[in-house]
């Protein structure tokens, strides 16, 4: 018997499922239905609604994992027992990836078998004040306004624009070049393309996303461009940022931008993962994060 019935993610599925996002306060990037769309491909996401619970099935390097169920706190019991029977059904270890701090803390109350629990450092999750991004005020943050102040004093003429039609067209016009250009130093990295297609991908479906976006312009070219929504009540996730790697300053310039215009009306501002990349984390790590979500992988022992 099929204890569960999953289906793929579709983009008319965000309005039945972004309730179930909405049920708790949750400061993990990947419970957000953008995030899990974008990367729905090549993570072989879905989904499935049973007793007011949303589960979530995805699968890397060919092995099926769980995420963190959404649903009320009396249901999560149920949850688990479901999740259990449906990887048992199928032969399967039951393996959770990505849980939130308090879903591993229920899990430890879990009454019917344990969970071994690890903390994946590469997932977790950056978040700034947003105040401190918009103002790079300080001593910390002096490189930081220096790289701005060299940016708006070499390229005067550059403006910011938030992302309408016109400017999504030139983002998809800019990104593929950018792309092409890392595909022919690195052809052998599948995640480039995962990527560009996961990028374009939203592009495509920017107003049913329903995300706010902000580009930076010079001379009609875009230089930058990033696209972000709100988390909670009191954070914004940016799901992506991207710049021209040859202009100084173009990152920050964005950066800065985008939450000064956007965002401004939020306390805090998650900048996702660094993936273990160590330019990545390096760059994350320079805007002195003023918390960090951990992520866990949990495993049923039995």
């Amino acid at each position: 018997m099929i204890i569960i019935l999953f289906q793929e993610l579709k983009i008319e599925d965000k309005n039945i499922l972004d309730p179930y996002f909405q049920l708790n306060y949750h400061e993990n990037s990947h419970l957000n239905f953008t995030n899990l769309f974008m990367w729905r491909k090549p993570y072989n996401i879905k989904w499935c609604i049973e007793d007011d619970i949303l589960f979530f099935i995805a699968e890397y390097n060919e092995e099926k994992f769980a995420l963190q169920p959404l649903c009320t706190e009396d249901k999560f019991f149920m949850a688990i027992d479901k999740f259990k029977a449906f990887f048992a059904e199928h032969n399967l270890p039951l393996v959770f990836s990505g849980l939130e701090e308090m879903a591993v803390e229920k899990l430890k109350e879990y009454p019917a078998g344990e969970f071994e629990f690890e903390d994946n450092r590469d997932d977790y999750d950056y978040v700034y004040n947003s105040a401190d991004l918009i103002k790079l005020s300080g001593r910390k943050f002096h490189s930081k306004k220096n790289h701005l102040n060299s940016f708006r004093k070499n390229y005067p003429e550059a403006k910011y624009l938030p992302i309408n039609d016109d400017i999504i067209t030139l983002c998809k016009i800019t990104i593929n070049g950018w792309y092409k250009k890392r595909l022919a130093l690195t052809p052998d990295d599948p995640f480039i393309k995962a990527e560009r297609d996961a990028i374009i991908e939203v592009l495509n479906n920017f107003d049913a996303l329903k995300l706010k976006g902000g580009a930076i312009f010079l001379v009609n070219k875009v230089m930058a461009f990033t696209f972000g929504e709100a988390l909670n009540t009191d954070t914004a996730v940016i799901h992506v940022e991207k710049a021209d790697p040859d202009v100084n300053g173009a990152y920050t310039a964005i950066n800065q931008a985008f939450v000064e215009n956007e965002w401004a009306d939020m306390a805090y501002i998650n900048r996702e993962e660094d993936m273990g990349l160590e330019g990545l984390r390096k760059a994350k790590e320079s805007y002195r994060p003023v918390k960090m979500i951990k992520k866990f992988t949990a495993k049923f022992k039995g």
